[in-house]
Parts: C-alpha cells; sequence; structure tokens
C-alpha cells in the first residue's frame, strides 16, 4: 500500500516546521523537485499523474482558452482534460496484465470526475436552474460520501475557497481519508491536503505565519500517518509549488484595452470581455498569463505591447514558448511571465463602478483568470460577517442575491506563484522510499514513474 499526501506550498524551508512529516522524510529520503511553468495547481498535478511536461498533458494552467466555444473556463475537474494516461490507470493496467487487482482511492485530488478510480471524493457544488448553488462533495461510490458526511459532518466548503478558507477542509480531508484507508485498504491513496495555499497568498510567506501554518498542516496528517502505520502502508509526501511574496499587481488586460485590443460588452450585471471582438487577450494565472490573439498578424504588435508594460519580466511567442513545454494548441500565442514581486491580476473594467457583478464575489467558474482576492473580505465593509449573515438569510427565505464581499484592490495580495524557483529550498518537495534518486534537485515528471515503481508496477 502507498499513500501520497499533496501537501501543496510545503517546501525543504518549511520541512523543519513539521515535525511528524520532519521524522519520515528522516526515515526515508527527500528531495526538491523542479517546478513545472506554470507552476500553479492544475499543471503540476497532471505531471504528477502522468509523468508527461504540459506539452505531453495538455494542462496548460489552472484555465485556459476554449477555442472550440471561445469561453475562458477555470478550475474544470473532468479526467478527460489529460491528454496523457494517468498513473491509476496505468498501474490498473499493469495490475490486470499480472493477473492483479489494483485499486485506488483519490481524495480531492484535481481531474477527479471520471477518473477511474475506485474511491473518490471531490468538491462539487449542487446548482439549481434558479441560480441557487449549495455547497456538496461528489464522490464513488456515493453511499461513500453518504457515510464519511454522517461520520464527520458536512464538508466545510467555506473554508475550502473564500475569505474563511483554512484548516478546517485539511482536516476534514485528512479524517476523511484515513477512514478511507481504513475501511477500504486501497492500493493507493491519492490526499490532497491545501492548508498551505492561504494564508501565504494573502500575506505572502513573510507576513505569514509559516511555522504555525506547517505546524498545523502536520497536527492534521496525524490520522492518516497513524493509519498507514497501523495497514503497514507507504506514506510519501509531494508538493505543487512554493510561494513567494508580491507586491505589484499588473493588469495586462486594462492595457489590451487601453490600446485598442479588448473590446467589452456593457449590460446590466457590468461589463464583460467579448470575446469574440476582442483582438487579444490575456488569461492571468498567477505570475504567467496567456495572451491569445486572433489574428496572427496581430501578434507582434501586441509582443511589442506586452513586453514593455512594468513587471512583466519575459515573454514566450511561438516556439519560444517551447522553453517551457507550454507549445500547445491552448496555450496563448503569447506567454507573459511576471518579474518575482509581481503578479498578474485579471481585472479588464477601467473604472470600479463598471465592474461585472461576479468581480465582488467568489465565482472561480466565472471570471475569465485567477482572483486571489477571494480569499479576503472586503476592508471597506465595515462588518463584512454581518453582511453574508445578512445574505444567507435572504437566500434562505428564497431570495436572490449576491455575496458581494470580495475586494476589488488586488494590491490587498502579498503572496503568489507560478515561476520556477531559484533555490532548491524554495521549491517543491518529495518524500518517499526505496532507493533515492541519484540527485537532489528532480524533475517533477519523474515522480510518476517513481510511484508505479513504488507499488510494484514499474
Amino acid at each position: 500500500m502507498l499513500v501520497l499526501i499533496n501537501a501543496v506550498g510545503l517546501t525543504p524551508q518549511l520541512l523543519p516546521y513539521a515535525p511528524k512529516l520532519q521524522a519520515l522524510a528522516n526515515r526515508q529520503w527527500q528531495v526538491a523537485l523542479h517546478d513545472v511553468v506554470p507552476a500553479v495547481t492544475m499543471s503540476a498535478q497532471a505531471t504528477i499523474l502522468t509523468g508527461k511536461s504540459i506539452f505531453g498533458h495538455g494542462i496548460v494552467g489552472n484555465g485556459w482558452l476554449f477555442r472550440d466555444t471561445n469561453e475562458v473556463r477555470f478550475w474544470q475537474q473532468s479526467n478527460r482534460l489529460m491528454q496523457a494516461e494517468p498513473l491509476y490507470q496505468t498501474a490498473k493496467d499493469r495490475a490486470k496484465l499480472r493477473r492483479k487487482v489494483f485499486r485506488v482511492a483519490k481524495m480531492f485530488w484535481w481531474f477527479n470526475q471520471g477518473a477511474n478510480v475506485d474511491f473518490s471524493v471531490t468538491p462539487k457544488p449542487h446548482y439549481g436552474i434558479d441560480g441557487n448553488k449549495i455547497f456538496g462533495i461528489h464522490g464513488h461510490p456515493q453511499h461513500l460520501v453518504r457515510h464519511l458526511e454522517e461520520k464527520f459532518g458536512p464538508f466545510p466548503f467555506h473554508t475550502f475557497w473564500g475569505p474563511k478558507a483554512g484548516l478546517p477542509c485539511t482536516q476534514w480531508i485528512a479524517q476523511a481519508s484515513a477512514e478511507v484507508i481504513q475501511k477500504e485498504s486501497p492500493d493507493l491513496t491519492l490526499i490532497y491536503l491545501p492548508h498551505l495555499d492561504y494564508d501565504p497568498q494573502r500575506y505572502g510567506p513573510s507576513g505569514a505565519d509559516m511555522r504555525k501554518l506547517v505546524q498545523e498542516l502536520d497536527d492534521a496528517c496525524t490520522p492518516i500517518l497513524d493509519i498507514a502505520e497501523k495497514k503497514g502502508a507507504q506514506v510519501w509526501v509531494v508538493s505543487e509549488y512554493g510561494h513567494c511574496d508580491v507586491d505589484t499587481p499588473v493588469y495586462l488586460n486594462r492595457e489590451l484595452r487601453r490600446e485598442g485590443w479588448l473590446e467589452v460588452r456593457n449590460g446590466p450585471f457590468g461589463e464583460q470581455i467579448d470575446l469574440f471582438q476582442s483582438r487579444a487577450f490575456a488569461v492571468c494565472d498567477h505570475q504567467l498569463a496567456h495572451i491569445y490573439i486572433n489574428n496572427p498578424d496581430d501578434i507582434k504588435p501586441v509582443a511589442s505591447l506586452i513586453k514593455n508594460i512594468t513587471g512583466v519580466s519575459k515573454i514566450l511567442v511561438g516556439e519560444e514558448r517551447s522553453a517551457f513545454h507550454l507549445n500547445h494548441s491552448r496555450s496563448g500565442e503569447i506567454i507573459a511571465l511576471s518579474q518575482p514581486k509581481s503578479w498578474f491580476a485579471y481585472p479588464f473594467w477601467l473604472n470600479d463602478e463598471d465592474a461585472p457583478d461576479y468581480a465582488r464575489t467568489v465565482a472561480i467558474h466565472a471570471k475569465p483568470g485567477y482572483d486571489p482576492c477571494e480569499l479576503f473580505f472586503d476592508p471597506k465593509i465595515l462588518f463584512p460577517k454581518l453582511k453574508v449573515i445578512r445574505k444567507v438569510i435572504q437566500k434562505k427565505l428564497g431570495f436572490r442575491m449576491k455575496l458581494d464581499v470580495i475586494p476589488l484592490d488586488a494590491s490587498i495580495v502579498k503572496g503568489s506563484h507560478g515561476l520556477p524557483a531559484t533555490n532548491p529550498e524554495n521549491a517543491p518537495i518529495l518524500i518517499g522510499t526505496g532507493p533515492k534518486p541519484n540527485t537532489n534537485w528532480l524533475p517533477m515528471e519523474n515522480v510518476h514513474d517513481l510511484i508505479l515503481n513504488a507499488c510494484g508496477l514499474g
């Protein structure tokens, strides 16, 4: 049995603050991992799961332009989006050839829906025809979700993302994962623990209490580590990226709009990007942005504009994108990388009174870019929690409402990620068993084969 904990945000530098995970590394081995670029959740997880570069698996970020419908979509869960075979499918096929059964549990890892695993749980709200949304989780088999909710209570969805994001969701996932290991004994269990992805983005690693946060993560791992020891399971730990301090949001879409490349449509719910009429627009994802351009003749002048924007460190055009394996059809015609202390904010409106209605809400599937402002209550609201309570009461009474408590000022964000680490101490980490890799800084693609080997299926 192998248990793989994805402790997003954990780095070699932070590991000493986690005594249980440090003890695990001391008994086993640890190496730093080279980030994929962009160093973001979906790209990193797809790389670990498939062992391929971004060009090989096609997950060019947390979101991108779906060219067939000309829509920007973020945080899609379909396993079919990966254009390479994930390790759980490979493991099952190899085990079958040996006339063995290989069972997998996938707990909150991405690309969960439609994955060929035996047990899965993932966040998935319920959406009503009237626009109503009820928090919930989705899983397979269905009785698993019912059992976990009966034993541990409803999943604390409001702590998974948004202004209240924090420790409770990680604790719930860890307890639920330990329960699955206890009752089902999967051959491979994939567990995603997001606790270190919140305050380091809100306040930056320098402004967050990293010692406290890492200790909380370490304590949350206790039920997993305890049941793994009882079952005689190997425990590995991996992470996706480390965080960095930032102080400058860069508004690429506003610059494109001012220069006439981006068009908007005004309406009753504020301005919206007109993706069909815009000659160029940016899909912003932390410290990397995809700039999509309809007419090839426009690439050169748009590139000239983007590279001269303050906060942009580098642009990659055409085949130059292959330097980071981003020469993929889903990528923008131009890739922009930020300066180390900068990050790319998605807003395209020029006046806040024209902002779309979703801008002041947690709306990860509506926004045409990643928005870390969703981790904050708007400081301009005197009593934001009272406003939330009033809105929730309105919702329970059957009234339509917007939970408009999110700030529009991106300068409030002090942490980000997306660029490759320049120091292995600040890079993602891998803790494993068996023969140690002959390096202290390993390509993230290599994790895939190491896991298969540890499962006896290499």
